[in-house]
């Protein structure tokens, strides 16, 4: 299992830290696997510095959209991706 850093955005950082945000939209310029950890370390984009937080995270599930063939590109140019969050309002049936 990998270990990986990656910069966040303060506005975003403090909605992963009270749990709100569950997920990350990232360019896959990386390679990251279900199981490694991702330190997510607080950017002040303004000042453009790291503000010394930090939150480590597990990878639990990657979904990759390069060469995924849901939708046409003109579909896509027209619409973008939208990602949703979701949590169950029961548990799940196994």
């Amino acid at each position: 299992m990998a270990t990986i850093h990656k910069k966040v955005w303060r506005e975003y950082f403090e909605k992963i830290i009270s749990g709100k945000k569950k997920l990350e939209l990232r360019l896959a310029d990386f390679e990251v696997n279900e199981g490694d950890t991702l330190v997510l370390e607080e950017w002040n984009k303004e000042k453009e510095e790291y503000t010394g937080r930090k939150v480590e995270i597990v990878a639990t599930y990657i979904l990759k959209t390069k060469g995924q063939t849901f939708w046409s590109p003109e579909e896509v140019d027209k619409y973008g991706f939208q990602i949703i969050q979701f949590e169950p309002k029961t548990k799940f049936p196994r």
